[in-house]
């Protein structure tokens, strides 16, 4: 008995159906005995396994093979940082308690995001000569995404311990590196990776000072938790719509509250990094930012006040956005915002937001306000207007510009003469930008509308779906204040882009000129390889370090050099002279023998869709294999740019984390990326979800078989998130597929009412289309086996565990065949070693069972028919 009730309670793999008690509820209830001889009859079948999988000896030496480091340079552009992530942290440190409030995930050991992501092996290479110093850190420390001082001669990191999160200083001459004694940030509202708009700490200007949120002085343990419930929680709402999203992590009472105010409040402080001094800035509070200005005596602040919610997230709570000096005085009051649960679906908030220094002002606010009440349904002539006030913040703030469509973001010249507004129209999925010139001065030497400061010109109006005439992106370069501005040089600014067509990404640097709009090619990576620009090494694109890969040739850095100039700029196509900055060599020579190849086709319909075929190791020509689609839907509302390719079929083949590529090791073809898109009206796009992603799902299985290269017969489908909800669907709704793979997913789409993915209408004003995407609503259907795998702690909006909790049990219950996997302490996406070793044992041997070899129960259920 103690053996069958261990079976019960310890089931990872699948579950019973719900309801069921050992002490029974009602009429629902049943005896222990009577419980415990059932499951001594199926328990050998479905418990739980004895612990975590690992999948063959040649796939975890795929896994475990070495990722080509990260490039990363500083301002003085002489030097590179090299770094490697650390793939699969250890289970142990992935379960480490962490507290869930205001959607964040607070690591409760070191007062910082829990499992953000980790580096080692820092590297300093000299651009002059390639010779290479190590970064001294003790072996094997893990430390955070590094960041440079504004004059390239420091590097700054951050390491987590057990007590705290430490700030570290590295020279980047030496390499040598020191913690800064003292000093414990506070990073709870971080939100770590190279775009981290909150980071705990920012250089300030002269590279010798530091502006950092900190642990404050004195704090004691966290407050306990009450014994007893102090009262009800009480939730109230008059008559105002308040759509919002299904966000996880939310606070739940008023224990959560204090939680959160324990964690995230911070306390300032300016930190000398030579002599460890810390001075702090004005009073502790929760920072959701704190920027400080180009010019350094003053510090943007953005203050997160009660009273807070149980619907939304930290970021929209209320706040109070000031400009503080360093002594911590409010010397001017940006804005005052209140909680944010009423903002219109697709729309924005009220009252000023964005907020940003000027990158090369000494203290120039800018932020964005609403014109049309942030309601995108509104009919209005413009919807944003752009605002600014200058130092010492005295009087009103002026208008800069404003935007016919949603503001889309501005960025300023590192003069200060030159800016580019962009907007972005929601029903057209058109974005527009426009050159301009903010603050024209008699003596500039040349003409971009010097004398009308607001007059725009624009230069690009296109679908933002469209790859192939995307002109790139400007090409920003740190400033000596700790900002970031476009570069230019002379009236030049340099753009940089993935440079996609149908053969696939061929990324590209080119030159503008912004007066006469002249476009020039500076540098394109060569066919039948794949080179993407890391940066700029000379200001007018002479020199370039350049990543470059083939499908044979391990990803390196090289050195491109112009052979012809034109004064202080490379001539088109004259970055000819080539050195090799790197030499790694091939971590997986196995995998060279795998084939692929980028292919194009036609859906019933005539949409243009393409995939890359790959075939495994130790095919034979002439051979059907058994298949793998996996994919992802996407919406389009132009059919044109629906079947665009993305991708290279030239990019060195790598496998990492749970990719479906391991299939290859296994024998399988797999169709990787195969175009799943959904055309039509962005308001009603997905009244034809289901016919398009199955007629797409047909056509690359036509195609595929019509090359000869898998046997249509044998064709598994799969895919993560909006993947798995395709791939649910799929196999309710079509007879093409053996079995499936679905891991993260949601498929009840009533459990996400007021919108999915690009879907615009809630459930009250669609249920029917609501209901008919829903692959929970067919369970029935499901035949085919399918694999469940969903992280306990999962933190996706919309992607809630209880979703694949339900759709097993709604499959189980019809009768399916269907394997329900959940991975302890993992989120939306799997980061533990254990984890990610587990999900590629199941998804092989899933396949292996009901694709590759299929036997009578897969048999019996290949015999239902298209519904």
């Amino acid at each position: 008995m103690l053996q069958a009730m261990a079976c019960l309670m310890g089931r990872r793999s699948l579950s019973l159906d719900g309801g069921l008690s050992l002490y029974g509820r009602g009429g629902r209830g049943i005896a222990v005995l009577g419980l415990v001889a059932g499951a001594l009859l199926f328990c050998g079948k479905t418990r739980a396994q004895d612990g975590y999988q690992k999948p063959p000896k040649e796939v975890l030496e795929v896994m475990n093979a070495p990722m080509t480091p990260r490039a990363s340079l500083g301002r003085a552009r002489d030097i590179v940082l090299l770094y490697s992530p650390e793939m699969y942290p250890p289970i142990a440190d992935v379960a480490q308690p962490f507290a869930r409030l205001a959607g964040l995930r607070i690591d409760e050991a070191t007062n910082g995001p829990h499992n953000a992501p980790r580096f080692e092996k820092l590297v300093l290479k000299k651009v002059s000569d390639g010779s290479e110093i190590k970064v001294a850190v003790p072996e094997g420390m893990i430390v955070s995404q590094p960041f440079w001082a504004p004059d390239g001669t420091k590097i700054a990191f951050t390491h987590a311990t057990d007590s705290g999160i430490e700030l570290w200083i590295a020279d980047a001459r030496t390499g040598e590196a020191r913690a800064m004694t003292g000093v414990k940030l506070n990073a709870a509202l971080s939100n770590p990776g190279p775009r981290d708009e909150n980071p705990p700490c920012h250089w300030l200007p002269g590279s010798k000072t530091m502006l950092c949120q900190t642990i404050p002085a004195g704090r004691v343990g966290p407050p306990k938790a009450p014994a007893v419930p102090v009262g009800p929680r009480v939730q109230q709402s008059f008559g105002r719509a308040a759509p919002v999203a299904t966000y996880e992590d939310l606070l739940e009472n008023e224990y959560d509250g204090r939680l959160f105010d324990y964690y995230a409040t911070s306390q300032l402080a300016v930190i000398d990094i030579e002599s460890g001094s810390m001075t702090p800035v004005g009073a502790p509070a929760l920072f959701g930012m704190a920027d400080p200005a180009p010019d350094g005596t003053h510090v943007l602040v953005a203050r997160i006040r009660r009273p807070y919610s149980y619907i939304v997230p930290a970021e929209d709570f209320p706040k109070d956005v000031e400009v503080w000096d360093l002594s911590g005085r409010v010397v001017y009051k940006v804005a005052s915002l209140p909680l944010q649960e009423n903002v219109p679906i697709g729309g924005v908030p009220t009252g000023p937001r964005d907020m940003e220094w000027h990158p090369n002002k000494p203290g120039t606010v800018v932020w964005v306000e609403a014109l049309d009440d942030g309601d995108p349904k509104k009919k209005v002539k413009e919807r944003d207007k752009v605002m600014w006030i200058h130092e010492p913040f005295a009087g009103e703030p002026l208008e800069l510009a404003r935007t016919e469509k949603r503001f889309a973001g501005i960025a300023f010249g590192e003069r200060g003469d030159f800016a580019i507004l962009r907007d972005f129209d929601r029903d057209t999925l058109r974005g527009r930008a426009w050159f301009f010139n903010p603050s024209p001065t008699p003596e500039q030497e040349w003409t971009f509308h010097a004398d009308k400061p607001n007059e725009k010109t624009l230069v690009w109006d296109l679908s933002t779906q469209d790859r192939y005439h995307n002109p790139g992106t400007p090409v920003m370069w740190p400033l000596s204040n700790g900002h970031s501005a476009v570069m230019q040089q002379s009236n030049f600014i340099f753009l940089m882009g993935a440079g996609a067509s149908p053969d696939g990404e061929r990324p590209f640097l080119d030159r503008l000129d912004i007066n006469t709009m002249e476009l020039k090619r500076i540098f394109q990576g060569e066919a039948k390889s794949y080179e993407e620009i890391v940066a700029m090494l000379s200001t007018g694109g002479t020199k370039l370090l350049t990543r470059r890969e083939t499908p044979v040739g391990a990803p390196n850095y090289y050195i491109r050099d112009s052979s012809k100039f034109n004064g202080n700029f490379a001539e088109p196509g004259s970055l000819d002279q080539v050195t090799a900055f790197t030499k790694f060599t091939d971590p997986t020579p196995a995998l060279r023998a795998i084939q692929k190849q980028l292919v194009t086709y036609q859906r019933a319909d005539g949409v243009a869709l393409s995939m890359t075929v790959y075939l495994p190791p130790d095919y034979k020509q002439g051979e059907r294999r058994p298949a793998v689609v996996w994919a992802y839907p996407l919406e389009f509302t132009d059919a044109s740019v629906a079947g665009q390719v993305s991708g290279s079929p030239y990019r060195f083949t790598t496998i990492m984390g749970p990719s479906p590529l391991f299939f290859l090791l296994d024998g399988y073809v797999v169709l990787d990326g195969a175009s799943m898109p959904v055309v039509g009206n962005p308001e009603t796009v997905n009244n034809t979800y289901i016919e398009q992603i199955t007629s797409s799902a047909k056509a690359a299985i036509d195609k595929a078989a019509e090359m000869g290269v898998v046997d249509p017969n044998r064709v598994g489908v799969g895919g993560h998130s909006y993947g798995a909800f395709m791939t649910a669907n799929l196999l309710a709704h079509s007879n093409l597929f053996r079995a499936g793979i679905a891991r993260s997913g949601a498929y009840n789409r009533t459990l996400t009412p007021f919108g999915f993915q690009s879907e615009r209408r809630t459930l009250w004003q669609a249920p029917d289309l609501y209901v008919k995407v829903s692959p929970f609503m067919f369970a029935d259907k499901i035949k085919a086996p399918i694999l469940l795998i969903h992280g306990e702690a999962d933190n996706n909006s919309g992607t809630f565990p209880i979703q694949s909790d339900r759709m097993y049990r709604a499959i189980k219950g019809n009768g399916g065949a269907v394997r329900y996997v959940t991975l302890p302490d993992e989120a939306h996406g799997y980061a533990a070693r254990e984890s990610i070793e587990d999900v590629v044992w199941e998804m092989l041997t899933w396949f292996d069972k009901y694709v590759k070899n299929p036997g009578g129960d897969q048999a019996q259920a290949k015999t239902s028919t298209t519904k």
